[in-house]
């Protein structure tokens, strides 16, 4: 598991949620080269090992918000998500932001119903 970039937790349960704070594509504690696609790739290998220590998976994410640095990468961010999530489609929210941390151009927070 990755350690956090800030003062926070990455995953926290209350009653019957898993929430999982916002995931960008660090491995080794440092950003993945390359943009888009590799920093989302790593971004899911994230976001699956926090469920997975919580005993969930993918399928039990209810809720996701995307954020992204140019909302050009829309498209290309769903072909990868889809990827990732299959069939099942939790709601969502997707926006376009300014910046986010140590320059990542994707970032994902999700819920997950135990």
């Amino acid at each position: 598991m990755e350690k956090p970039v800030g003062p926070y937790s990455p995953v926290f349960k209350v009653d019957d949620w898993v929430i999982i704070s916002g995931q960008v594509g660090i491995d080794d504690g440092k950003l993945v080269d390359g943009g888009l696609v590799p920093q989302l790739r790593q971004l899911f290998v994230n976001l699956k090992g926090l469920l997975k220590s919580q005993n969930l998976s993918l399928d039990d994410v209810v809720k996701t918000t995307v954020f992204l640095t140019d909302i050009e990468d829309y498209a290309e961010m769903n072909q990868i998500y889809i990827e990732e999530f299959g069939n099942h489609r939790p709601a969502r929210s997707a926006v376009a932001v300014n910046a986010l941390p140590i320059g990542a151009v994707v970032e994902i927070e999700a819920w997950a119903k135990i």
